[in-house]
């Protein structure tokens, strides 16, 4: 009965580019309640994006929420170079925050051994650090949405008030011409928008091809960025 109800969902988002949940509730003949559930498991399986009281489909096209493993083969060589070059902001003793990117997830792959605290919720960043034995290692919890291998947690903001963020390293969708940075919608989003608002600095990574690119949620802006790397590694 659940298959069968998820299969009309994803029939009916494919039909539209964005449909109200009060209308397909009425499609199906169900409650808010059922379809919020329906909703909240179809884009854990990263089918559909939902937002606002409204659902789309991620089955058709390319998804902004391209899986770690796809992403992770993306500008590759780049990514791990501009990673690098973030290595000397990161010293002992400082918490240092990472996102669910791939450029962190380098980044991580290359951290030494320092004694310092990481903050992260990315499952990748876990496993690349878990042998480091003087980092002390604390992922946000929550359920683990596999595709992008990141935790996502709704009670991040209340974490939050017992870490204090020296440096946060983050990457993105795009940056517009106006300065704005833009990621994919959801939890993942919100993670970098609280810690970005906390951090007393932060650390934006991105290659060259995201520049002039917008995505579906402003995260915030070049202005409240402590420093830019990017393959010209400049400042704002």
């Amino acid at each position: 009965m659940k298959d069968e109800r998820h299969q009309r969902i994803l029939a009916l988002l494919g039909q539209h580019n964005w449909v109200a949940t009060d209308v397909l509730a009425c499609a199906l003949a169900v409650s808010q309640e059922t379809l919020r559930r329906d909703l909240r498991e179809l884009q854990r399986q990263g089918k559909i994006l939902r937002s606002h009281g409204r659902a789309r489909s991620l089955m058709a096209g390319t998804s902004y929420a391209d899986p770690f493993r796809a992403r992770q083969k993306s500008h590759h060589a780049r990514k791990a170079d501009i990673a690098r070059q973030a290595l000397p902001w990161i010293v002992e003793g400082i918490t240092l925050a990472l996102d669910a990117s791939t450029t962190s997830w380098y980044l991580a792959r290359q951290l030494p051994d320092l004694p310092l605290r990481v903050f992260t919720n990315s499952l990748r960043i876990c496993q690349a650090l878990e042998r480091r034995s003087h980092i002390q290692l604390l992922h946000s919890g929550g359920w683990l949405d596999r595709d992008s291998a990141c935790y996502e947690n709704p009670a991040l903001l209340a974490l939050l008030r017992h870490i204090e963020i020296d440096l946060f390293i983050f990457s993105c969708q795009g940056v517009d011409a106006a300065g704005d940075i833009w990621d994919v919608q959801g939890w993942n989003a919100r993670f970098k928008q609280l810690l970005l608002s906390r951090a007393e600095q932060s650390l934006l990574l991105m290659d060259g091809s995201k520049r002039g690119r917008t995505g579906e949620e402003c995260i915030g802006s070049l202005n409240e960025v402590t420093a830019l790397i990017d393959d010209k590694n400049r400042a704002p």
